[in-house]
């Protein structure tokens, strides 16, 4: 680590003993398993199917009919037809296939992606700078945005998946809102038995599911081949010239068809980029452009009546009626590995944000034991849940939800491009004559996405930026508490290896070791200036423990543990985590001897401060912020959970602090 990233680290810490760096966020599902553990590319290349494309993979349950039907309907003829079938094969092509599958795949931290894996590499270069800063609040951004897609992508995806029951039989139409809402709430209810059982299930279920819709897409684009001529990328500049206002709206619905796009970076871990790209280019896009063509091919081998009525779910009006109930089955499934794949992600976010010191510890159940990534968050469990609930009640159908889909994707796409320019230019180091017509290109794109779904804030846009607001709120004060609590505590810090002398002589030696967790590894823990001052002894081994998480994912176990031996018994342990493992702290201490012998837990007593604020009389931050904070630390679970320390080995010791 850096001096500058150390010092980076250092002003962000946990002041329970964690230093960090929010320079290191990331979004991620799932940690991913070695790449040794897996027998073949191909058996990568499948399970990529079921946990990265469910997102993107539901999105023909509504993506092409929103553009008709939405808050901006078009005309439904021949022109507004292959026009909208253009921009989605051509959305598709520079969105993911080119800026997502093809250049940003390659920006990856020791495997990992996402918009945040971005600031990690870019922040590292560029230093302590305000640049660096500003880039830091982007990612910030994009994990705030990404709490309001997790609300949204579970309700549209169910909510349109169970509106195809109407397709079988239109009396079923009251059942819909109920049904789904006891799906959704089932959905959230299993969590906290865990993904491991169910995400078996999931790639055989989303390879039939993709198989599906290339083949119902593939048997009205048999009737209709023509539609094919829509690959040219001039009937969606017809589509522009002849409908310039209405064009540029439909944009705000034509992006629904690369929602996920983010998450395919985002989970390159779990899998690599070759075997994702594989997926992608092999099977996954072929499926979904056959199956938005054949849409295409059934409204326009209608008549104009029974297309009006079709274009009201064409999805489901693609296969014949007796196998539309098992169709309206089938896509259930797939949106539920969707909306599983977002409420998984939502827990790792949060867990990361833990690590990183932007959220204050949240009590959290790890549901595997071979898999150190499946947890489960209960508080943001059931805020999502009730989210979600909301979300349906006030919305009632998918299209409506629909409106509300696609601001905070845009936004998160939108940050993406400027954290991918900065690469270019600091980190690939690109040439101006590449960089600005590369750059240039997806700006205009995922610009005109945004501002497409900007029109869109009153019809229900404003939701996920509510959300998304709130999120960056709460993110960026407790990270600014934090600093303002550590700076406080470092102002009339006392030098350890002077303590350590001074202390010595004048306290009684007790058998056994105390860990003393301080936030930095500068000057004395309050918890050992308070033990000292009331109970007036000192164990034999004592052992000064800051907890470091890293700007990488993973720490090789060599660079895990640093040691400062102070004398007289007295070490200084520094631990380190990439930002993707568990801080085990018993765990860790169970492999080392290098402290003047082996931890036994038994014998170990662990020794926490807890912090009271006192209103100062210069603030460090808004008045309403400081109590937004002290409200946050009250409601923050205990440290022994986030340290997996054990309990019944832990002494917790108050001090007061003015921010």
């Amino acid at each position: 680590m850096s001096d500058a990233s150390r010092d980076s680290a250092d002003s962000n810490a946990s002041a329970d003993g964690a230093v960090v760096d929010p320079a290191t966020a990331q979004v991620e599902a799932v940690p991913p398993k070695s790449h040794k553990d897996v027998n073949s590319l191909g058996k990568l290349a499948f399970g990529a199917i079921g946990v990265v494309f469910g997102d993107i993979g539901t999105s023909p349950l509504y993506a092409f009919r929103e553009t008709f039907v939405g808050p901006h309907p078009l005309a439904i003829d021949e022109l507004h037809i292959l026009g909208v079938v253009s921009l989605i094969f051509w959305s598709m092509t520079l969105v993911v296939s080119i800026q997502y599958v093809g250049i940003l795949m390659r920006a990856d931290n020791k495997g990992q992606g996402g918009s945040l894996a971005l600031v990690a590499l870019i922040s590292g270069k560029l230093s302590q700078s305000r640049k660096s800063g500003l880039v830091v609040l982007l990612g910030v951004f994009a994990t705030a945005l990404f709490y309001g897609d997790s609300m949204i992508t579970p309700a549209v995806s169910v909510l349109s998946a169970v509106e195809g029951l109407t397709v079988v039989e239109s009396r079923l139409g009251p059942l819909v809102l109920p049904i789904a809402l006891v799906l959704l709430i089932a959905l959230f209810l299993i969590q906290k038995s865990g993904t491991a059982k169910v995400g078996a299930l999931f790639a055989p279920v989303m390879v039939i599911y993709f198989v599906v819709l290339a083949v119902l897409g593939i048997w009205h684009l048999v009737q209709l081949p023509h539609v094919l001529l829509a690959l040219n990328p001039w009937y969606a500049i017809q589509f522009f010239l002849t409908d310039k206002m209405l064009a540029f709206l439909a944009l705000g619905s034509v992006v629904l068809a690369v929602t996920g796009s983010e998450a395919l970076y985002s989970d390159m871990g779990h899998f690599g980029r070759g075997p994702m790209r594989i997926s992608w280019f092999g099977f996954v896009m072929p499926c979904l452009l056959l199956n938005y063509f054949g849409q295409a091919a059934l409204i326009l081998g209608m008549d104009d009546a029974s297309a009006a009525q079709a274009m009201e779910n064409p999805f489901f009006h693609l296969a014949p009626e007796s196998l539309r109930l098992p169709l309206v089955i089938l896509a259930t499934c797939a949106t539920f590995i969707a909306s599983q794949a977002v409420i998984s992600g939502a827990f790792s976010i949060t867990h990361q944000a833990m690590q990183l010191g932007f959220i204050p510890r949240l009590s959290t159940r790890h549901t595997s034991e071979h898999e150190v990534g499946q947890i489960y968050i209960p508080f943001v469990n059931f805020a999502l849940m009730w989210g979600v609930i909301v979300l349906v009640l006030i919305f009632r159908n998918s299209s409506n939800l629909a409106s509300a889909y696609g601001i905070a994707v845009t936004g998160a796409m939108l940050i993406d491009t400027c954290l991918m320019t900065v690469l270019f230019v600091v980190l690939w180091q690109w040439p101006k004559w590449l960089t600005v017509p590369v750059a240039l290109l997806f700006f205009i794109v995922d610009g005109t996405y945004f501002a497409a779904n900007a029109a869109k804030i009153t019809d229900g846009g404003w939701f996920p930026l509510l959300i998304g607001f709130i999120a960056f709120t709460l993110l960026t004060t407790w990270n600014r508490g934090r600093r303002l609590m550590r700076d406080r505590m470092t102002e009339a810090a006392l030098p350890l290896n002077v303590f350590a002398k001074s202390a010595h002589g004048s306290a009684a030696r007790v058998p056994g070791t105390a860990i003393f967790m301080a936030s930095t590894n500068v000057g004395v823990p309050s918890a050992l200036l308070h033990n000292i001052k009331h109970n007036k002894v000192l164990h034999e081994r004592v052992i000064v423990l800051t907890v470091e998480v890293q700007d990488e994912p993973w720490v090789e176990p060599d660079q895990r543990f640093s040691v400062q031996n102070l004398g007289e018994g007295f070490y200084r342990l520094t631990l380190r985590y990439g930002f993707m493992e568990e801080t085990d702290v018993p765990a860790a201490l169970a492999h080392t001897e290098i402290c003047g012998g082996p931890f036994e837990m038994m014998k170990t007593s662990f020794f926490l401060s807890r912090q009271t604020l006192l209103p100062s009389a210069k603030p460090g931050m808004a008045i309403w912020r400081e109590k937004l904070f002290a409200w946050m630390m009250r409601n923050a679970a205990s440290a022994m959970e986030f340290f997996r320390l054990p309990t019944n080995r832990v002494v917790e010791l108050g001090s007061q602090v003015e921010i």
